[in-house]
């Protein structure tokens, strides 16, 4: 299995991870040497799967595409908290490359985004990608942005504790439109 290495192993390959959305499926190829913290945590969580049966919450055309609340507020709450130290930037945030979403130095958990274009002035703030997205580029520029910030915008703007606290019953009685992330999974072949 992708991903699956043995202890010691210093040179690994990237890990690839297929997910599934309403509106196809796209895959994520993360690299272990650009941010080994990050895709030590995003692999867990695929695995155990915890990205199955959210929404994109936070959709700015032109700018980013953001998941990773899970959908029951059991799991998001256990989750919320759960901060990993920062990987230093390695790559750019350019189009199409994944990020950890952060309120400031060490607080990333378990939001990503994908860049919707060439968002390279988030580097110097310290968000360090951990993986670009391979295929399917056209179902994540195909996400409902119609929201904005409204669904979840950032933490900063406290708009997430509803989220947290009522998933997706809350996310599909006010925003019916966000676009479901049926489900995540390691792919097996590259």
């Amino acid at each position: 299995m992708i991903c699956n290495f043995p202890s010691g192993t210093t040179l690994r390959p990237p890990c690839r991870a297929k997910f599934e959305t309403n509106k196809g499926h796209f895959i994520l190829e993360a690299h272990r040497e650009w941010a080994p913290r990050g895709v030590d945590r995003f692999f867990n969580l695929v695995r155990g799967g915890f990205f199955d049966d959210s929404r994109f919450f936070r959709v700015r055309p032109g700018f980013i595409a953001q998941f990773g609340i899970a959908g029951q507020p059991a799991i998001a709450t256990r989750w919320n908290n759960e901060k990993i130290t920062d990987d230093p930037v390695q790559q750019s945030n350019a189009r199409g490359f994944v990020a950890y979403a952060m309120t400031g130095p060490d607080t990333r958990t378990t939001q990503l985004f994908i860049n919707l274009a060439d968002n390279s002035r988030l580097d110097h703030e310290g968000f360090a990608p951990l993986g670009r997205i391979i295929e399917g580029m056209e179902v994540v520029d195909a996400l409902y942005g119609g929201y904005g910030e409204d669904a979840g915008g950032g933490m900063r703007g406290g708009k997430q504790q509803r989220l947290v606290a009522e998933g997706n019953q809350y996310l599909d009685r006010e925003f019916p439109k966000l676009d479901r992330l049926l489900k995540a999974s390691i792919s097996e072949t590259q």
